[in-house]
């Protein structure tokens, strides 16, 4: 992968293990949360089940890598499904909560992994999903990541971008003039006419099919659910 890519997994795995764990912790459970992170909240939610209509109901016997999977969420309804999940996230402490929260006949269906979503050592896959795990990096690495997933994917790549609108182009800006140190690496909104350009001109995707993609916008949350088809 290219520098850029490095440089921006490093910061984000510093963000989610040493920085905003407990954020991120409480984000994705129930506790009470401020009115802004219950629009996160809620889109979060909203992006995950777009995510899920994209992929079969039954995925019994079918091997699904879960990329960036967090508290591991999604993780837990993929195995719902029958799939054997490959759950991998860079940040120890999140798959910590995920392993916590995750009990019974599912924890047995799931295998955590602390590492590089892109790493070919966790092998080949029936499906891929990578919720939010993309929208830090720029759009020529996330057409990158796309073409290395699909060499070990044999169905579908199901992930999400943040769309280039003007509420998120306002927020990037805001995050350049007045940086915090709690702040997560930036967003980098993405236009999809550039990203489907992109990826339609990329060889090694020739083979893929680009449906039509799926907005969800919850107050300053807004993310753009994609699929890669075979």
């Amino acid at each position: 992968m290219t520098d850029s890519y490095t440089c921006t997994r490093g910061r984000l795995e510093e963000y989610f293990d040493r920085t905003a764990a407990k954020t991120w912790e409480r984000l994705t459970s129930d506790a009470p949360v401020s009115k802004i992170r219950q629009t996160v909240r809620a889109g979060r939610d909203r992006t995950r089940a777009a995510l899920l209509r994209s992929l079969p109901a039954n995925l019994s016997g079918l091997r699904v890598l879960d990329a960036g999977c967090g508290v591991g969420q999604l993780s837990a309804e993929l195995a719902h499904r029958g799939a054997e999940v490959v759950a991998v996230d860079i940040s120890n402490s999140l798959l910590d909560v995920a392993r916590q929260r995750i009990s019974g006949d599912l924890l047995d269906r799931i295998e955590f992994r602390a590492g590089d979503m892109l790493d070919a050592r966790l092998g080949d896959f029936d499906h891929v999903v990578a919720m939010d795990s993309l929208i830090h990096y720029e759009t020529e690495d996330i057409v990158a990541a796309l073409v290395m997933l699909g060499r070990r994917t044999r169905s579908g790549i199901h992930f999400t971008v943040a769309p280039r609108t003007p509420l998120l182009a306002a927020m990037h800006m805001a995050g350049k003039l007045f940086p915090r140190g709690d702040r997560s690496p930036a967003i980098k909104p993405v236009a999809e006419a550039k990203l489907r350009r992109l990826i339609c001109r990329d060889s090694s995707l020739r083979r893929w099919q680009l449906p039509a993609s799926t907005r969800v916008s919850s107050g300053f949350y807004i993310s753009q659910a994609m699929r890669l088809v075979r």
